[in-house]
């Protein structure tokens, strides 16, 4: 394919992801319609048994052709023929599970967002071009973080030709990538998803103010965050400015304009047309159910990116009880919301939760290296009363807190609104197969490295809630594998497994 193949792979992957997207939120009731007919529809076992031949033709090829590193008249065959297999093995693929006739149905009924082709074409070709935009947009930030540092130390070192900027004691280099721009781009992509969902309720064309407002704003906050980390450095703490810093400051700081973008939109009146009558400002003020099925969760997050960017490079999280104060504090001011989900659990849920746990370390014997046992260094490293008052606060987190703010999340919230936006009136009896996939793919990526374990955990757990309708079970389970966990990790040293 020459110099093509990466192209395509990108509008490959880019028109499936907003197609499905905006087919989705335009044509809701059509698509819907189409899958109850999907439902009714067996399974033809012919075309995927040469769906399966057609994928295993395509990987033979794969090892060939990319081993191979030839040319010549060979090579393309061969190319031509991986590239027929693969196409093969997608279409034969969706006509198993799906009739022609759906699929013209299904063209037919989103045709019109067949033009969106064009966006993810303009889209790929607009990223090469901003590339170019690197070199000005580092300047920029070179100058902008030098007016930053001024007011706190004297006697800056700067070389515009280099990019190096920093004191006697502390330099960094402003990398291209480190021009603001990936900041800018996260920032403009989730404004424009935003208001285009939420597009009934913002103000047009006032609400576009706030795209140049967040570029601008992010583009500010990632000067002011370089200029912090060579004071942080400059002060001493290098190898925190180096880690935790370095790695998670630019993500604190999308977040917080993300946050903030939301709290304009939906709260001043100047953007939004949602305007509460006062017999029902009481009522949305006080109750919330979406909060508290999120915040708890939430809050772990961000104390968590708080943790990691106060940590050292090789280091372990010192701040990590604020995950265990920030869940605590959430679950206790949403504590009167949690008594109706029903906190009667048999004795099935502990089982399923030790389960989960030999899962879990029966994959981890697959995967410990070396990176883990630099972090049981690390925690060796530390005095015995840091060391255990580190522990402590590690197992109240995995135990109490964690398992109950992540079922609110995930099981509790997600399971049931990808089913009904009136998540509450769901029952957990009532959750789809989807439904329980879906969210527990999103709790496995969440686990990092540890995400297959995490997906296996996750329906595990979704199975506890579904099996009687309580909330509970899923809790229990997850919290008992959590224990079993933190008992095998004290018993046995396998600090990596807290990483």
């Amino acid at each position: 394919m020459h110099d093509w193949g990466a192209w395509i792979l990108r509008c490959v992957v880019g028109f499936p992801v907003i197609f499905l997207t905006f087919a989705y939120l335009r044509k809701k009731r059509a698509l819907e319609s189409i899958f109850d007919q999907i439902e009714q529809n067996a399974v033809r076992r012919i075309l995927l048994a040469a769906h399966c031949c057609a994928m295993a033709i395509f990987v033979g090829l794969s090892f060939v052709l990319f081993r191979s590193g030839g040319s010549g008249s060979w090579v393309n065959l061969l190319a031509a023929s991986w590239f027929a297999a693969g196409i093969s093995a997608i279409g034969l693929a969706g006509l198993a599970f799906l009739p022609w006739t759906i699929w013209v149905e299904l063209i037919r009924s989103t045709l019109g967002i067949y033009g969106l082709i064009h966006s993810v074409v303009l889209a790929c070709l607009s990223g090469n071009v901003v590339r170019r935009l690197w070199q000005p947009a580092s300047y920029l930030t070179f100058e902008l973080t030098k007016i930053f540092l001024t007011p706190f130390v004297s006697g800056i070192i700067s070389n515009p030709v280099t990019m190096v900027i920093g004191t006697q004691r502390f330099r960094v280099q402003i990398a291209p990538q480190c021009s603001g721009l990936e900041g800018v781009g996260l920032i403009l992509a989730f404004g424009v998803l935003w208001l285009l969902v939420f597009r009934k309720e913002c103000r047009f064309p006032r609400s576009l103010i706030l795209l140049p407002l967040g570029i601008t704003l992010v583009f500010i906050l990632n000067s002011i965050l370089i200029a912090t980390l060579i004071l942080i450095g400059n002060a001493g703490a290098e190898q925190i400015a180096l880690g935790g810093f370095h790695s998670q400051a630019g993500w604190i700081a999308f977040s917080a304009v993300g946050v903030g973008f939301c709290f304009v939109v939906e709260r001043v009146s100047w953007f939004t047309l949602k305007q509460p009558r006062r017999s029902q400002l009481h009522i949305t003020e006080t109750y919330n159910p979406t909060a508290a099925f999120l915040l708890p969760f939430l809050m772990i997050l961000a104390a968590g990116m708080t943790a990691s960017a106060a940590k050292g490079t090789g280091d372990l999280e010192w701040l990590y009880p604020l995950r265990f104060f920030a869940a605590a504090i959430m679950l206790w001011v949403f504590r009167g919301t949690y008594a109706n989900l029903g906190w009667r659990c048999d004795c099935f849920a502990p089982v399923i939760g030790a389960l989960v746990f030999l899962i879990w370390v029966g994959l981890d014997r697959c995967a410990f290296s070396a990176a883990d046992r630099q972090f049981s260094a690390a925690l060796m490293s530390y005095a015995p009363a840091a060391r255990w008052t580190w522990i402590s606060f590690r197992v109240l987190a995995a135990v109490p807190t964690v398992p109950l703010a992540e079922e609110l999340a995930f099981r509790g919230y997600l399971m049931r609104r990808l089913i009904s936006a009136d998540f509450e009136s769901v029952s957990f009896r009532g959750s789809s197969w989807f439904a329980l996939l879906a969210s527990s793919i999103v709790f496995g990526f969440l686990h990092g490295g540890y995400w297959i374990a995490g997906i296996i955990a996750g329906l595990l757990f979704g199975l506890a809630a579904i099996r009687r309708g309580r909330l509970v079970d899923a809790v229990v389970a997850h919290a008992s594998a959590n224990a079993l966990l933190a008992v095998y990790v004290l018993a046995f040293h396998k600090w990596h497994l807290w990483q």
